[in-house]
């Protein structure tokens, strides 16, 4: 892609975010989504591929639907209210439907299924800045609007998204997919928290957007995108391989990685709350997202890849990706556990 169109885009991409951030006006905040939604579409198509043409369709028809939803509910909001106020949302149709707009927007069960058929359509990049950039906008809707949302309706949102998200990545076997099923997941935990401690959904947020980077720049080090492919990890870089199974158990919860800490202090909270449960059942479906994180981890380090019996070593070239980021955000996605207590004292 020509460098001056992609910087227009990554631009655009940075505006929209920023006008849903600073908006407390309803029309700016959805012109901050639609910028973003429009920024990203021309990443997600240059490839000119059909399953890419296809899955920026899906995508585009689904924020479309989305976003029409969100001017619906504002502009019904604003003519019994007379308020274009963001948190001034006092009709509970509007915030009903608002919250399932944004449901819409991020992915949520069970408005989730466009996500893993758009997220296998796209390469590695553009499938990244899908799962964690795109995230940030609705979110911070969703953290101004969490007190006028009906709290049912959000503990049921995220129950079946953790049931979803665990029972839909079993059976897969391309990686893409398994990421989607795994934001499903971890979408999933945090909206189910939101009403209870906005804290530990914005807690959640940051450390499964360095999780999910970390992960994604992994498989794009070792260019794989099925779990057949990423065999061969071990062969060309052991470290890596480490990494990436240290990386994939800290997604899926597992003590004493950074994963872990969101998990154990919303359980936490929800016990606090006499939601037992929905405890129970989210922390059961934990289980379900670390048997395929365990799948992907045996496939990586513990599976040798065929070759030729006259081959000491693959033959492999320098690697050119930037490892800067990758170091950082692979030592945040692991060691942040002893680090809980200060990191809740710095959350609001």
């Amino acid at each position: 892609m020509n460098p001056t169109v992609l910087t227009i885009l990554i631009s655009s991409l940075g505006l929209g975010t920023t006008l849903t951030f600073i908006g407390s006006h309803w029309l700016l905040v959805w012109m901050g989504l639609e910028i973003n939604t429009l920024a990203i579409i021309p990443l997600m198509i240059h490839q000119h591929h059909p399953r890419a043409v296809e899955a920026t369709t899906k995508y585009f028809i689904t924020q479309a639907t989305a976003s029409a939803l969100l001017l619906f509910a504002s502009i019904t909001n604003a003519w019994t209210s007379g308020e274009w106020s963001l948190t001034e949302m006092t009709n509970p149709t509007s915030a009903t439907l608002t919250l399932t707009a944004l449901a819409l927007k991020i992915g949520l069960a069970p408005l989730h299924f466009w996500l893993p058929e758009v997220l296998q359509g796209l390469n590695l990049t553009t499938g990244l800045i899908l799962s964690t950039w795109q995230k940030l906008a609705p979110f911070a809707i969703l953290l101004q609007l969490y007190p006028l949302l009906n709290p049912n309706l959000l503990l049921s949102l995220g129950i079946l998204s953790t049931i979803i998200g665990g029972w839909g990545g079993l059976n897969q076997t391309q990686l893409r997919k398994i990421l989607a099923y795994s934001s499903i997941a971890n979408l999933g935990w945090m909206i189910t928290i939101l009403h209870y401690a906005p804290n530990l959904t914005l807690l959640n947020l940051i450390l499964y957007i360095i999780m999910t980077l970390t992960t994604f720049l992994l498989f794009k080090t070792f260019n794989s995108t099925k779990i057949n492919s990423i065999a061969s990890s071990s062969t060309k870089s052991p470290l890596l391989s480490i990494i990436t199974l240290l990386t994939l158990l800290s997604l899926g919860g597992l003590p004493p990685l950074s994963g872990f800490m969101p998990k154990w202090l919303i359980l936490q909270e929800l016990t606090k709350q006499n939601l037992f449960i929905p405890a129970t059942i989210m922390a059961l479906m934990a289980l379900l997202s670390l048997f395929f994180y365990l799948r992907l981890c045996y496939t990586t380090t513990l599976t040798m890849s065929p070759n030729p019996t006259n081959m000491s070593s693959s033959w492999r070239t320098k690697p050119n990706h930037p490892t800067l980021i990758l170091l950082t955000s692979a030592t945040l996605s692991i060691l942040l556990l002893p680090l809980t207590p200060a990191i809740f004292t710095l959350i609001p």
